[in-house]
């Protein structure tokens, strides 16, 4: 079963734990989020200590081939996201099951 976290539910959250204004909250989010991007557009690695590593990593292009009529397409380049978690992270969810 696949559950979306939205941004409206995130800010909730801050809402309803810190007491600030949804504006705010709202605004603290987005904030987050443009530094967690712009941090990993600039410098390619972002650690956040006992969350997890985001990484940028360039894919070069290759032929792909969709599996039901077996044509043939080219996979254009790209940048992707990769995550990594921490061990303290690892080691909460492994703990609370």
């Amino acid at each position: 079963m696949r559950v979306n976290l939205t941004k409206k539910e995130i800010t909730n959250s801050i809402y309803m734990q810190l007491g600030f204004s949804k504006k705010v909250c709202e605004s603290l989010l987005e904030d987050f989020f443009l530094i967690l991007l712009d941090e990993i557009l600039n410098k390619k690695k972002v650690k956040i200590s006992k969350f997890g590593t985001f990484s940028l990593r360039h894919k070069k292009s290759r032929i792909g081939r969709n599996p039901k009529t077996l044509e043939k397409k080219i996979i254009s380049e790209r940048n992707v996201i990769l995550f990594k978690p921490s061990k303290e992270l690892k080691n909460f969810i492994n703990k609370n099951e």
